[in-house]
């Protein structure tokens, strides 16, 4: 059995089709169909049903997968730890982030002590980064909401209040507070469903009685502003996102608890470098001042 045969078997398992699978490991379909034959002659059972191109895993499959992902997580494991050792001053953090607002800041922060270390930045729907979480490709996540999990550890910053921005033509703009009631027949800008903020305040709105109705919708939360400002719509925005722009007003909502916890994700098993430890104290600290800013 092969390290290139398992590596090829779990990303047909992912993918369930051949030729994506193929794609994405940049290969042709017919020696990615030739070595995954290979690997199933090697365990004398096949894996996967098969219809047309589509493979979905068999019962075999679905055992051997979690076997094999296992398997290749601890090389990978073993290879950043001796990476780590052997150049301490070098290397990438990978970050998965479903709330990116502070994080220039925080990147900044880190960059004063160790300048030499790279990232690499996904800005993700909650369910995309359970899965690499779940799969260990990233160091760390900085996620609302918070994610429970048995091979994942969650870590609560910061609690962040969330506003209501409106736009300082609106009826609302002079206000500083509002009932989500007030806000029934509102138009709103709002990120897409599976983003931690969004199906937040839908279910706080539900709550109230109502379902939002969204004129725009989009997958850059910076950009919600810009929309405000404009006067497209209305939106929830965490206080952590707020910014100085002139023409928009933000009102405390008044009947409701809405706040969302900011959290930080990592991997049980995943090894954790130097230098992601030390990015993990500047988080810490940097919420832990933006809390007393806020007492």
């Amino acid at each position: 059995m092969e390290l290139l045969q398992l590596q090829y078997f779990l990303t047909v398992a992912r993918l369930e089709h051949v030729t994506e699978a193929a794609r994405s490991l940049h290969v042709t379909q017919s020696s990615l169909s030739k070595t995954i034959q290979r690997l199933e002659e090697d365990l004398g059972v096949p894996l996967f049903d098969r219809t047309g191109r589509k493979l979905r895993l068999n019962e075999f499959g679905s055992r051997f997968f979690h076997r094999a992902e296992r398997a290749l997580f601890e090389l990978e494991q073993g290879k950043q730890e001796i990476s780590d050792l052997s150049s301490p001053e070098h290397g990438t953090i990978e970050l998965a982030v479903t709330t990116a607002s502070t994080l220039p800041n925080i990147l900044r922060e880190f960059r004063k002590e160790r300048p030499h270390i790279q990232f690499h930045v996904q800005m993700l729907t909650t369910q995309e980064m359970v899965t690499l979480l779940h799969r260990g490709e990233v160091d760390f996540c900085l996620s609302s909401p918070p994610i429970q999990g048995d091979d994942i550890e969650c870590q609560i910053v910061f609690i962040d209040p969330i506003l209501v921005a409106v736009s300082k033509g609106h009826r609302l703009a002079d206000r500083s507070s509002v009932s989500l009631t007030e806000l029934r027949d509102e138009w709103f800008v709002g990120v897409k469903r599976g983003y931690g903020t969004r199906d937040l305040a839908d279910s706080i709105c539900k709550s109230a009685g109502f379902v939002p109705k969204y004129v725009c919708e989009g997958n850059e939360p910076t950009r919600l502003s810009a929309l405000v400002e404009a006067g497209i719509g209305i939106a929830f925005i965490p206080s952590t996102v707020r910014n100085s722009r002139e023409h928009i007003s933000y009102l405390q909502v008044e009947d409701h608890e809405l706040v969302r916890e900011i959290a930080l994700l990592w991997h049980r098993s995943r090894y954790i470098s130097r230098a992601a430890l030390e990015f993990r104290e500047v988080v810490v600290e940097y919420f832990r001042g933006i809390s007393k800013q806020t007492i």
